[in-house]
């Protein structure tokens, strides 16, 4: 779907403009931010989010943008559906495989929107970028973590093809519960092919496929593990995307870009556990999306329509250590949505965009809801500075999981039973001002948001295992100032830093899902991915023969402690990436991440979360060969 990426792509130039007709908050990540910044490569590392956009954490292995984790991934501009909430924990593509990463947060267009708080599009490595070379990528370092890959690619005047293949492993997967790292390994294998056709002038023709594999080992504290305690996690994911993009004339195009995707995770609790639980769920996506963009005088038109069915298998379980009581429920259940969007921008004069549109949607499972979403939005620019003034309002309706698992907490569930019941969709209003303001290469973008949800979805934790299960909260209130800025790469040196101040405060009881939670009697309380101040800075220099050093810093002012509404202490984190490259073919790269060793409480939450501590300095040496083939 490449017209539409190259219609949404943040522009930087000499001058360091952002789209000056784009009420879209957005961000774009390269390929050479991507190989540039420390550990960015690792097979499960999203650290080309959280260095690069404002206010992105990490928390519980889950990443949280804007106040939320519901956020949604399209693979060359067509989407990867998934309505489950916070339920596995590997990425959706390798980091390697990634040409470059588009992110939108705010101001959407009505042809986007059925995750409110962050749309990553990939666009992966597609083959013109090769010329019959094949690569070879392999690392080695603490905790016997290795990241390998091996691809290749090609291209004609017609085709290309790119492919890999990627296997790693670490005795550190998942964030754990104490300081110490104990029953902590994961591994993963996976695939991913890229298949592009030009067959005419006039038609484009591109497939995406990918199948990944992951098993993660639950971590323990020492009791746990003096105690016999042995959960794990498996996770299986691919995707099928399938995209033909047909001129229409000069001022026209059409996509059609049917998909297929196919998510399963198995939470098996073993057998000195307490209260052995199991969770597993396998689901089913198959749909398409298509859109008709046509452009006449000042009138930019879209109109397109995007659904998609899906059915899960269910099986949740609880059961008395030592063989005691069982219960299990299993269920199968489908759901279908469909959603039907146009917009239009509209150059009203040199210096005003103005950008409208509506999204309907109808979303059909174990029970019925439909949505009218306006979106509207208006962009003013100052010719003389070339600054970029924006603005925007949006209505949004996230689909929730079809059910989640509905009964009191877990001591009480072996006794009195649970079942599956259906969640009720997120709803959102969001609010957003903005400025671009390019100076002499250099590019900065401030926006200011809220955002107000009813029925929003959050997760509780299975003990401190980072495998949640999806409920909603009656009502959410974020808001937020963030703050961004990119220097050109001038005498071999680049700068950028990120921050984000926001509150992030829910409000009423849990109107959905298996939690022990109870809200204060009045009043909003902190969310338990709260944090006040989040910065993040990283300098890329390029030094003499060709070597190259980056350096990477992390600070957070610290996550809510417990129920609140504390929070925990201040913390930061330095990582450094050094590179020696012997012509095209060799390259040697050398990671140190968290360089003072600093250890802190990431999250302490009795709520949702979990307890969840950093993780501590890693050294790794990663070698890279390229030949022709």
């Amino acid at each position: 779907m490449l017209g539409v990426i190259t219609e949404t792509v943040e522009v930087v130039s000499e001058q360091g403009v952002v789209n000056p007709r784009s009420a879209t908050t957005q961000t774009l990540v390269t390929r050479d931010q991507l190989e540039s910044t420390p550990g960015a490569l690792r097979a499960n590392s999203l650290d080309m989010v959280t260095q690069y956009v404002p206010g992105a954490t990490l928390v519980h292995d889950l990443l949280h943008i804007r106040g939320g984790h519901q956020i949604s991934w399209s693979i060359d501009g067509v989407p990867v559906p998934n309505t489950n909430i916070s339920s596995t924990v590997g990425p959706q593509l390798d980091p390697k495989d990634v040409e470059t990463l588009e992110v939108h947060r705010g101001g959407y267009s009505a042809e986007f929107g059925d995750r409110t708080y962050g749309i990553f599009n990939v666009v992966t490595r597609s083959g013109f970028e090769r010329n019959k070379e094949a690569e070879v990528f392999a690392s080695y370092g603490s905790f016997n973590e290795t990241n390998d890959q091996f691809s290749l690619g090609d291209h004609t005047e017609h085709f290309a093809y790119y492919s890999s293949f990627s296997v790693n492993r670490t005795d550190l997967a998942l964030a754990t519960p104490v300081p110490e790292t104990i029953h902590a390994q994961g591994s993963a294998v996976s695939g991913f092919v890229s298949l592009v056709s030009k067959s005419t002038a006039t038609d484009q023709f591109r497939v995406s496929a990918s199948i990944r594999s992951d098993r993660y080992q639950i971590p323990n504290t020492p009791d746990q593990q003096a105690e016999g305690i042995d959960d794990h996690q498996r996770e299986r994911d691919s995707f099928v995307n399938v995209s033909w993009m047909r001129t229409l004339g000069s001022q026209a195009f059409l996509t059609v870009s049917p998909f297929y995707h196919y998510t399963q995770f198995a939470y098996e609790g073993g057998p000195n556990d307490p209260l052995v639980t199991t969770d597993r769920q396998a689901s089913h996506y198959a749909g398409g999306q298509a859109v008709l963009a046509a452009s006449k005088g000042p009138h930019t038109a879209k109109f397109g329509v995007y659904g998609f069915y899906q059915h899960d298998d269910d099986l949740f379980a609880l059961q008395q250590g030592g063989g005691g009581l069982v219960l299990s429920q299993t269920q199968g259940v489908g759901g279908n949505l469909i959603a039907v969007f146009v917009e239009d921008q509209y150059a009203a004069t040199g210096w005003l965009t103005l950008n409208g549109g509506l999204r309907m949607t109808r979303f059909s499972g174990p029970l019925t809801e439909s949505a009218v979403n306006p979106r509207v939005g208006a962009v003013v620019r100052i010719p003389r500075w070339a600054w970029a003034v924006r603005g925007s309002f949006g209505q949004y309706y996230q689909a929730p999981p079809l059910t989640t698992v509905a009964g009191p907490l877990f001591d009480l569930a072996v006794s009195e039973g649970f079942g599956f019941l259906p969640l009720q969709g997120e709803r959102d209003n969001q609010y957003e001002v903005g400025v671009a303001v390019p100076a002499r290469g250099w590019a900065l973008d401030v926006a200011a948001f809220r955002t107000n949800a009813r029925n929003f979805f959050e997760h509780d934790v299975i003990g401190n295992s980072n495998i949640f299960l999806p409920l909603t909260i009656d009502t959410a209130r974020i808001r937020g100032l963030e703050a961004s800025v990119r220097s050109p790469r001038r005498q071999r040196a680049q700068f950028y830093l990120t921050y984000s101040l926001q509150y992030a405060e829910g409000k009423g009881a849990v109107t959905g899902g298996l939690t022990d939670f109870s809200p204060p009697e009045e009043g909003y309380f902190f969310l338990d991915h709260d944090q006040r101040h989040t910065l993040a800075a990283g300098l890329d220099v390029a030094l003499p023969a060709t070597t190259r050093l980056s350096v990477a810093f992390g600070y957070g002012s610290g996550f809510l402690q417990g129920d609140g509404p504390g929070h925990l202490p201040q913390h930061n984190t330095v990582n450094i990436q050094g590179s020696k490259s012997w012509g095209a073919r060799w390259a040697l790269v050398a990671t140190v991440l968290n360089v003072g060793n600093t250890r802190f409480l990431l999250d302490e939450s009795n709520t949702f979360g979990g307890t969840h501590y950093n993780n501590p300095r890693q050294f790794s040496v990663a070698g890279r060969y390229r030949f022709r083939y």
